[in-house]
């Protein structure tokens, strides 16, 4: 069958079974009062699932929060200890007090310049740089750029008295 050939009729769709203009509008109608209780229902669904999120992440941060606390403590209480003991083992093998504590301060410094970079490449990915995207497309949520033909608009400025 070519793209221009018409569809087949059907027996059944005779001009005397179709409804009536009232009752089409009443079958429309209703059709659209059920997708907009469907509708609702979906977004009272979503509302509450994003509600119990919420109070789910914000419980887990706050217990996250308290163990990190722990952690962090432990963990620099060993790092002195751990230096300590690395001080007193260099100074063992005929290092100088000064060495000792140089080479031990030195990679304190570098685990540190790496954790710093680590950090920051994490917290790049915090920007939801993705998100933005898409609500841009959208049209939501735009911040003005260049190609914005409203960006050069200002705003005037309240008046306070």
């Amino acid at each position: 069958m070519s793209e221009n050939a018409t569809p087949p009729v059907d027996d059944d769709s005779t001009p005397d079974n179709a409804p009536g203009l009232e009752e089409s509008i009443r079958q429309v109608g209703a059709a659209g009062r059920q997708t907009l209780d469907s509708a609702s229902h979906t977004l009272r669904s979503l509302r509450r699932l994003a509600s119990a999120d919420i109070a789910l992440a914000r419980s887990a941060f706050g217990r996250a929060l308290a163990w990190s606390g722990v952690a962090i403590v432990f963990g620099a209480s060993a790092w002195l200890l751990m230096a300590a003991t690395l001080i007193a083992f260099l100074q063992y093998i005929g290092l100088s007090l000064f060495v000792a504590l140089l080479i031990t301060t030195v990679t304190s410094l570098a685990i540190t310049g790496y954790a710093v970079w680590r950090v920051s490449y994490f917290f790049h990915h915090t920007g939801m740089h993705a998100t933005r995207r898409q609500l841009s497309r959208l049209g939501l949520f735009d911040e003005p750029g260049t190609e914005d033909p409203d960006a050069d608009v200002k705003i005037p400025e309240k008046e306070t008295p």
